[in-house]
């Protein structure tokens, strides 16, 4: 493996971190008392300060994305569109600009964050043509009766978006809400800001009117119960964690309000007999570690039959061992860092419990330099069912390879977790494809490959991996409400 060392890597120089500002009722305010730092994870170099919202600005977000809805509720579904489109060409225009931001603040490599932002781009552009397909329905009645179906939208959203995708994330939030003509009070994270502040920018210069999409920083248990508990807040949406999912949902569901949760996975790779067990292990370390396996749809628990499992493992691990890893400004270089000290722990806490459990290390299982959070692409093999990181989700570079002997044991095996977020399957038969399709337990299943949903199918989970889908055919849904009128046209 080639690793890096970070200190010996300069930061591209013409890179200005942005100041980092709450965005209420379409004024930036900076001038609030730092809550965070923002922290590279490549260097541990200290990028700037997050501001805390107040109460008070709480409050006035709440207020001025009333006043917004009021105004945007009543914009024709061109004019939305059109407003989406710009904003999505703004983004586009300044991509380079934000994804240097973005790999400064996040670690990702550089191509993944464009790759990020091109996906992005993809969201609004799918969302704003969906604002102008918003049918509602006129259902056959008696005589003087008329009965119409109206699609509206149904109000202020409180959507809460995590580090690992800054603006990926935001961007299926805000293009549904906004197409289906909600307003948004966005709560992003703390160790990613400069991403968000660059892309609520973006929709500020298409013309959004004031008060459509505010920004907050600052404590989260705060914000979050204040955001929910008011009546002004009409629907909630979150990406990230199950344990904070739950609360969420029980926070919203104590003043009945509609969730969408994108919550966390472990997905299986089940892997058959007939397949080159060789090349699909490259394929699979390869998926493995984009991102550094900081994804709730990164391939995880990898179930190989037994014809195949020695040479997947050989070649997944042997694989693992080349990949580049270093600060992501670095040509080259494939994986970047854990995103703080508390991943880099973590990693390194289930991989010790794995191998005293008797699980072997294959590749990796150490932390890479003294500076940055940088942890190496770590295979383990025959990990015993009683392993921390069986079941609680490593996100991070954790491979886990385990032998099935069929299809009934894998199957099984795959699905005995509480989460089902994404699923993976290779094989050359038409038989088990059909099996994997209707018996995985998972929200998404990828078949002899490792894509990832894009803007045109739905995403989301089953069991704890959440509640709803963003995208697809139906992806403004979760933000509108569903009106029958029944009208009777005779005169009274």
């Amino acid at each position: 493996m080639k690793n890096i060392n970070p200190q010996a890597i300069p930061v591209i120089p013409d890179i200005q971190y942005p100041a980092i500002g709450l965005h209420i009722d379409g004024q930036w305010v900076y001038d609030r008392p730092a809550f965070a730092e923002v922290v590279n994870p490549s260097s541990e170099a200290i990028l700037g300060q997050v501001p805390q919202a107040s109460t008070e600005d709480i409050s006035e977000a709440l207020v001025s994305a009333e006043r917004g809805f009021q105004v945007w509720k009543d914009t024709a579904p061109q004019k939305r569109a059109s407003v989406i489109l710009r904003a999505a060409q703004i983004v586009r225009e300044r991509s380079e600009s934000i994804a240097q931001i973005l790999t400064l603040e996040q670690g990702k490599p550089i191509v993944d964050a464009r790759n990020e932002i091109a996906r992005a781009i993809g969201f609004l552009e799918w969302d704003a043509a969906q604002a102008q397909r918003l049918y509602g329905s006129i259902v056959p009645a008696g005589r003087q009766m008329q009965q119409m179906v109206l699609k509206q939208p149904i109000g202020p959203v409180a959507a809460f978006t995590p580090w690992n995708v800054p603006i990926g994330s935001p961007a299926r939030k805000m293009s549904g809400a906004l197409a289906a003509g909600c307003s948004v009070v966005i709560k992003a994270a703390e160790e990613t800001p400069g991403t968000a502040c660059a892309f609520v920018q973006c929709f500020l210069d298409a013309g959004l009117p004031a008060g459509v999409v505010n920004l907050l920083f600052g404590n989260p248990s705060v914000i979050s119960s204040i955001l929910i508990a008011s009546p002004i807040i009409r629907m909630v949406t979150f990406t990230g964690s199950v344990a904070v999912g739950k609360h969420l949902t029980q926070l919203a569901a104590a003043v009945m309000k509609p969730v969408l949760m994108e919550l966390g996975g472990h997905a299986p790779v089940l892997i058959g007999s007939d397949v080159d067990a060789a090349s699909v292990g490259r394929l699979a370390a390869s998926a493995k570690m984009r991102l550094g396996g900081q994804v709730c749809a990164s391939p995880t628990r990898f179930i190989i039959h037994r014809k195949s499992y020695d040479q997947f493992v050989d070649s997944f691990s042997q694989y693992a061992k080349t990949l580049q890893v270093g600060d992501g400004f670095e040509s080259g270089v494939q994986m970047g860092p854990l995103i703080n000290q508390k991943r880099l722990d973590a990693i390194d806490e289930l991989v010790k419990d794995a191998v005293a459990r008797g699980a072997k290390l294959t590749a990796g299982g150490r932390r890479i330099g003294t500076h940055g959070f940088f942890y190496e692409p770590t295979v383990l093999a025959d990990v015993p069912a009683d392993a921390k990181a069986m079941t609680s989700e490593p996100f991070g570079p954790l491979a886990l390879c385990v032998p099935m002997d069929d299809l009934d044991e894998g199957i099984a095996l795959a699905n005995q977790i509480s989460v089902g977020l994404s699923g993976y399957a290779f094989t050359n038969s038409l038989d088990e494809a059909e099996r994997f399709s209707r018996e995985l337990e998972c929200g998404v299943l990828s078949i002899n490959h490792f894509g990832m949903s894009g803007p045109d199918t739905p995403f989301g989970g089953v069991k704890e991996s959440g509640i709803g889908r963003e995208g697809g055919a139906q992806s403004l849904d979760p933000y509108t409400i569903t009106k029958t009128v029944l009208q009777r046209t005779a005169r009274v």
